[in-house]
């Protein structure tokens, strides 16, 4: 095959997966995309990536391999307690402000969270962890999480809520002992789950940010989309916020990440704090 051919292939590739999924892969993630797929064609028996990606684009591949290549191309990285200012905002400003409004407006306080690219539900367990904590010490109200994700592998994982120690590691103690249990047979040495008075509380389920309308509530009061804008296009970018924003109960809070502050342009959402929105 020759190079241009080759090289049409690796561009298709990133259109689609653009299209698809609102993920850029610029000419200089050829080596992450070729590293990423690698495994796929030699399970499927291709001898060569322009193989696969003849059978995908060619031979009307492509429906049946989409799910297994969006799991292998989307970036899945993710912590507990990742960039813990916003957790902190989360305890000290956002959940006593939504619980303030709900009781002066006489509501049932029940609080909606939405994670929005949950990866493998560690940042819906971390909020899980919190709040179960300030409910426990006197704060009133009831809370639910939705995670929601375009992979379904990572969807399964959340499900599962399943984790290393070494992943664990970066919970706080106190909160490790409360609400993980660690693995009591072989096969799940050096591992814990989440326990499930929390997995009770959330639910995960598969969903694409470039969907043009969101089967969720639109009356979420806090919403988390962290690290993940930074892989769209900015006309992308703008048109997942609009569609966020309209999901935000009034007065609620959007979350994203350190770095992404500036993507934010959405003029019916006012920036508090670093990363940090609330709906006018």
């Amino acid at each position: 095959m020759s190079l241009s051919r080759a090289r049409s292939y690796h561009d298709h590739f990133a259109e689609v997966i653009s299209r698809e999924t609102g993920i850029k892969l610029p000419s200089g993630k050829k080596v992450m995309i070729e590293s990423r797929l690698r495994r796929r064609v030699q399970t499927l028996g291709f001898t060569s990536l322009d193989e696969y990606f003849r059978h995908l684009f060619e031979d009307g591949g492509f429906g049946a391999e989409r799910s297994d290549v969006i799991d292998l191309i989307t970036t899945n990285k993710t912590d507990f307690f990742r960039e813990p200012a916003h957790f902190r905002c989360l305890v000290t400003d956002m959940l006593p402000d939504i619980i303030d409004r709900k009781q002066r407006l006489n509501r049932t306080v029940d609080l909606k969270v939405w994670s929005a690219a949950c990866s493998d539900g560690s940042e819906a367990y971390t909020a899980a962890m919190l709040l179960e904590e300030a409910a426990r010490n006197g704060m009133a109200f009831q809370y639910a999480i939705l995670g929601t994700d375009i992979s379904n592998r990572m969807v399964a994982a959340a499900r599962r809520a399943i984790y290393t120690t070494q992943a664990l590691a970066l919970v706080p103690e106190a909160l490790r002992t409360r609400y993980t249990m660690p693995g009591q047979t072989e096969d799940m040495r050096g591992m814990a789950r989440i326990v499930p008075a929390l997995r009770g509380k959330t639910n995960f389920t598969h969903l694409n940010l470039m969907d043009d309308s969101y089967p969720v509530d639109q009356d979420v009061d806090i919403i988390f989309l962290r690290n993940v804008l930074i892989y769209f296009e900015p006309e992308d970018q703008a048109r997942v916020i609009a569609r966020l924003a309209r999901h935000l109960a009034p007065k609620g809070y959007l979350v994203v990440g350190h770095s992404e502050s500036m993507t934010v342009k959405q003029p019916n959402l006012k920036q508090l704090t670093t990363a940090v929105y609330q709906k006018e």
